[in-house]
């Protein structure tokens, strides 16, 4: 069935990657980008979106989202989460290896697929469990989830037995020229820790995780990244130190990538004095210098995507004392508005930070996506830069209602949003 050719009409088309930041016209045929500006030969649109006063931007690539299916379909589930995602502009959603079943088979993998394309809405990319089941001892058949499709491979915040499993792990990645996405957490370092540790921690009497947990197991993956020559991507830092020992390895040729999560751009350890579950983070917020040197990483590029690290949960999850509660926000719905109030707070400039949900996690997944150049797939964003909003549980799409933002007035509604060439989210917005 022939996809429509659409017409996208006095936008401020923004693309990054091409570094277009202009007033221009879109032309969309067959499910990819047919011209920019002036339309091809013949064009004939089926359809013409007016977004004269709107913002035109490549669809938004989510690098970390726990869409708790299957396993945990009593938090959330593929269906709502795709959807909530096409709501907030975003076309691709990158899934963890951490469900249950885990991703650690080509039949995981293929039902996590299944169940997307059944929702017609935004699509998702797996990561292949790096060990069979998570256990960390026991590596899993990495050709075989590769070429199911998984876009890498990772142990997620589960701890490795050993250095040396670390190390067999990362020589067969690098066999298949796999890219493995570590979360550095010394485990012994961080074990029982439930916030920063410092002061702060002290006082309020919760055990802490201490910045050495990051920093160690920072120093030690990049020994064995060296080592291997595995293609290897950082997630979610939290710690000015970490960030300038990554930003020294790629100085010095080392092939890594590393991302931060939403809310350690705007939140600190200060934020969980009133014992806030909707605060309570896996790895923690970190101090403000912490929190300045992240703003700093990613201006600088050594920080090349920033991702919502979506986690969705009941209710029930957020209502234990701080540490008993489970960590995590849901984070899809802010994640365009907080990136956009990067650049209105002169944090970055408005095309690095759309750079940041786009081309650069596009690069580090190494998909054919985040970019409107002409013969690319047709994932576009068109937003209300203009409108403003308040984030509550009533104007979320997530099946989460747990964030921290709540209350926050949020900049930048999103009107249209695109996925191959059909619309998968159209909002009537007063």
């Amino acid at each position: 069935m022939r996809k429509p050719r659409i017409h996208i009409r006095g936008g401020r088309l923004i693309d990054p990657a091409n570094r277009i930041d202009a007033t221009s016209d879109l032309y969309l045929a067959d499910g990819r980008v047919a011209a920019v500006g002036e339309p091809p030969d013949g064009f004939n649109a089926d359809l013409e979106i007016d977004a004269t006063g709107l913002t035109v931007i490549p669809g938004l690539i989510d690098l970390c989202a726990r869409l708790r299916e299957p396993g945990q379909e009593h938090k959330a589930d593929i269906d709502s989460e795709c959807r909530a995602a096409a709501a907030a502009g975003i076309t691709t959603l990158c899934c963890p290896p951490d469900t249950d079943p885990v991703i650690d088979t080509p039949a995981v993998v293929e039902l996590v697929r299944h169940r997307a394309r059944q929702t017609g809405a935004a699509r998702v990319v797996t990561l292949g469990a790096l060990t069979q089941g998570l256990d960390g001892e026991h590596l899993s058949e990495m050709a075989a989830l590769q070429e199911a499709g998984c876009v890498g491979v990772s142990n997620g915040l589960r701890p490795l037995a050993s250095t040396l499993i670390e190390r067999r792990a990362l020589e067969y990645a690098a066999t298949f020229d796999l890219t493995v996405f570590l979360y550095a957490s010394d485990h012994a370092l961080a074990a029982g820790g439930c916030m920063h540790e410092g002061q702060l921690s002290t006082r309020l009497g919760l055990p802490g995780i201490p910045e050495a947990a990051e920093t160690v197991a920072v120093a030690r993956d990049l020994a064995l990244i060296q080592q291997t020559g595995v293609r290897a991507h950082f997630c979610h830092l939290t710690t000015l130190r970490a960030v300038r020992m990554v930003a020294r390895a790629q100085y010095d040729g080392v092939p890594i990538s590393a991302d931060v999560a939403v809310p350690n751009l705007y939140l600190t350890e200060l934020d969980t004095i009133d014992f806030g579950a909707d605060y309570h983070f896996i790895p923690p917020l970190r101090t403000q210098e912490d929190r300045d040197g992240l703003r700093e990483g990613l201006r600088g590029g050594t920080l090349s995507a920033l991702c919502s690290d979506h986690q969705p949960h009941e209710p029930d999850a957020k209502l234990a004392p701080f540490p008993a509660t489970e960590p995590g926000a849901s984070g899809l719905d802010s994640l365009l508005p907080l990136t956009l109030k990067l650049a209105r707070e002169n944090h970055l400039l408005l095309q690095d930070a759309i750079a940041r949900v786009t081309s650069g996690p596009a690069a580090i997944l190494n998909i054919p996506y985040g970019d409107l150049a002409v013969g690319r797939a047709a994932d576009i964003c068109i937003f209300d830069a203009a409108e403003n909003w308040r984030l509550g549980r009533d104007s979320m799409n997530s099946q989460g209602k747990n964030t921290p933002f709540l209350g926050w007035e949020m900049n930048g509604r999103v009107r249209y949003t695109l996925r191959d060439g059909e619309l998968i989210y159209s909002g009537d917005h007063p």
